[in-house]
């Protein structure tokens, strides 16, 4: 991890005091150390800490440090959810009910908080006599960062308000369509990129304070997904979404990034890796700190929390196991289990992706020795102090019969859980471009041109490539596709974009299917649970439409 969250930290103290700085008589004293909007942005190093700031929004606890990966992954038909925490069970089966609850209205308002950041910097970067060049990424980054913020919340929550400007009491943000905020994100982006010949964003940046910042190729992968997430009939500038994305993408695989091990996507000691093209960074300093609570920036707290969430639970043996407030429905692992590597083997990738008790999945394809060690019973020459993990099917027939999530787990290098997790979240990297351009290309009728894209992905990890009855047609191909990004990106928080993507939520076919692998489904409104309740108390506050059927 490079762009420090201690960094950040500081930094966005010092933006979010600038409201404060405002406000008139606040107890009748003038703090001289007390920055506000006429002190703050005058210098370079002012831009830098700003941008930093809008960084760390990505860092709180309403976003990428903890429940974005419920709303993604513990929403769709992947993953599910049996905690006794009931409030929060009952999001992932679509029964909300108080629509002020913490996971749903720390996300709406943590990504406002990042938003509002970046409005200041927008609107205050331009006018500092600075070096040029180091304003327009600076500028740039602020482009990128609120149209990521805005790509999540429209993807969660809808109609929500379009904020482009700093906050101030007089400032009411009107509530927008769809269409209008996905406007904007692509707008955003856009301005992100540049028009001229050189981007205005970096391609790379050298190691060092500065790796994890925004580069071209982020804005441009966000870019292209942005249009694949557009209605079918979208068009701009008389060319379909699918060929809009495609030239996005298609400059993405030309540039720097190159497929790493798979494992290293999920790793800290590999973080920031040829194939990440941008992850939001962690660190496990200051562990017992303040674990964030309440989406509270300023704590000692520096680590990603999904693990401890979404760890497998304690078996009887010392170590802090997770809460397992998410695990994973079985059919995921037959997904996997369709094939075998061009040796035979299990595909590697179920192993790093999930936790499961083979007993429970008919197959005749061969144990790899990453998936024995745990079995039931602890192999010889693992330590009793680090068996945690590897003892976890011991016991009853209910945990025996339980899938957890593997990827993004502390297992590969200790024999715990806790809040402050080192591991960078991988938002965006290039096996989800390939695949994501080969459905593009396939959707444009290029069947052909997306199918070395698909095995580029595949051979990494040993699979044949595809077969002439998989790649015979377009129905064929994307049948296909719709299978490779299952077994290479499940539980990485892009499955409820693919089901927004295809269709699935919109019309009642769609639930009945889903509904086949996730009986969470059964409780799917349609026309009602595709979106989250908007905070109740911004409703009433800001005066918004609420969403449909709340």
């Amino acid at each position: 991890m490079n762009l420090s969250k201690k960094t950040l930290l500081t930094a966005a103290a010092a933006v979010t005091l600038l409201g404060t700085g405002c406000e008139k008589n606040l107890l009748e004293q003038n703090n001289p150390n007390l920055a506000t909007t006429t002190t703050f942005w005058k210098s370079s190093d002012d831009a830098v800490r700003a941008s930093n700031a809008c960084y760390a929004g990505l860092q709180a606890v309403g976003t990428y440090r903890r429940w974005f990966s419920f709303l993604y992954d513990g929403r769709d038909d992947t993953g599910w959810s049996q905690s006794p925490f009931t409030p929060l069970q009952e999001v992932t089966k679509f029964v909300q009910t108080d629509y002020n609850f913490e996971v749903t209205s720390s996300a709406y308002r943590d990504s406002y908080r990042t938003i509002d950041r970046c409005n200041q910097v927008l609107a205050n970067v331009p006018g500092i006599e600075m070096d040029a060049a180091l304003k327009t990424r600076i500028v740039s980054e602020a482009y990128f960062l609120r149209a990521l913020s805005y790509f999540n919340l429209v993807s969660l929550f809808g109609n929500v308000p379009l904020s482009t400007q700093p906050g101030t009491l007089d400032y009411r943000p009107a509530q927008a369509t769809e269409a209008q905020v996905w406007a904007l994100v692509i707008s955003d982006l856009q301005a992100a990129i540049g028009t001229g010949a050189t981007p205005n964003l970096p391609a790379t940046y050298p190691s060092g304070t500065d790796r994890g910042r925004a580069t071209v190729g982020a804005a441009r992968t966000l870019l292209g997904k942005a249009y694949m997430q557009q209605p079918a009939a979208f068009t701009a500038n008389g060319q379909s979404k699918w060929k809009l994305a495609s030239d996005q993408f298609a400059l993405v695989i030309a540039g720097p990034y190159s497929l790493a091990a798979y494992t290293d996507n999920f790793r800290h000691t590999t973080e920031n890796n040829p194939e990440s093209i941008f992850e939001v960074q962690f660190l496990d300093l200051n562990i017992g700190g303040p674990d964030g609570q309440g989406g509270v920036d300023a704590n000692t707290a520096q680590g990603f929390q999904r693990p401890k969430f979404f760890g497998p639970p304690q078996n009887g043996g010392t170590a802090n196991l997770g809460f397992t407030d998410c695990e994973v429905r079985p059919w995921v692992v037959n997904e996997f289990l369709q094939e075998g590597t061009t040796t035979g083997q299990r595909d590697p990738r179920l192993a790093a992706t999930v936790f499961y008790n083979y007993r429970a999945f008919a197959s005749s394809l061969p144990l790899s020795s990453d998936t024995l060690v745990y079995d039931r019973s602890r192999p010889a020459g693992v330590a009793a102090g680090t068996y945690g993990f590897r003892n976890r099917y011991r016991g009853d027939n209910f945990n025996l019969g339980r899938t957890y999530w593997r990827k993004y787990q502390s297992d590969y290098y200790v024999g715990e859980e806790n809040f402050d997790s080192p591991i960078n979240f991988r938002v965006m990297r290039l096996a989800d471009v390939l695949l994501l351009q080969a459905e593009a290309l396939n959707e444009q009728g290029q069947t052909s041109a997306a199918v070395p894209l698909v095995n580029q992905v595949r051979r990494r990890v040993d699979l044949a490539d595809l077969s002439a009855a998989a790649s015979a047609g377009q129905g064929a191909m994307r049948t296909q596709i719709r299978h490779e990004r299952v077994t290479e990106l499940a539980g990485e928080g892009l499955r409820w974009f693919d089901l927004q993507r295809y269709g699935l939520l919109n019309t009642q076919s769609g639930i009945d299917e889903l509904k086949q692998r996730d009986a969470q489904f059964n409780t799917f409104r349609l026309g009602t649970s595709q979106f989250l309740p908007l905070p109740q108390q911004d409703v009433d506050l800001a005066r918004l439409t609420q969403n449909p059927g709340y």
